[in-house]
C-alpha cells in the first residue's frame, strides 16, 4: 500500500504557493496553489495529481500530520482491520 505525503510549500521571491505530493520510490510532483479550492481539497489535489501521472487508481483515504505540515493519504483497501480499544 502506497502512501502519499503533501506538503504546503510557501511564496519565494520567484515562486508562488506550492503544494508538494511525494510517495516512497516516486519522484515528487508539486503543483501551484488551487486557490480555488481550500483545507484538505488544496493537499486532496496534489495527491490526486500524483496519482495520475503515476497511473494509480482507487479511493483514497486522508489523515493529517502531527505538526500540521500537510497530509497523508492511503488507499482505501477491500479489507477492513478493527482496532480493539
Amino acid at each position: 500500500m502506497k502512501a502519499i505525503q503533501t506538503k504546503y510549500l510557501p511564496a519565494t521571491n520567484t515562486r508562488g504557493n506550492r503544494i508538494k505530493a511525494y510517495a516512497e520510490g516516486v519522484k515528487p510532483l508539486t503543483i501551484p496553489y488551487p486557490h480555488e479550492l481550500s483545507g484538505s481539497a488544496v493537499h486532496a489535489a496534489a495527491a490526486v495529481a500524483l496519482c495520475r501521472r503515476m497511473g494509480w487508481a482507487g479511493t483514497l483515504v486522508s489523515g493529517g500530520m502531527p505538526d500540521q505540515s500537510g497530509e497523508v493519504f492511503c488507499f482505501m483497501d477491500s479489507e477492513k482491520y478493527e482496532v480493539a480499544a
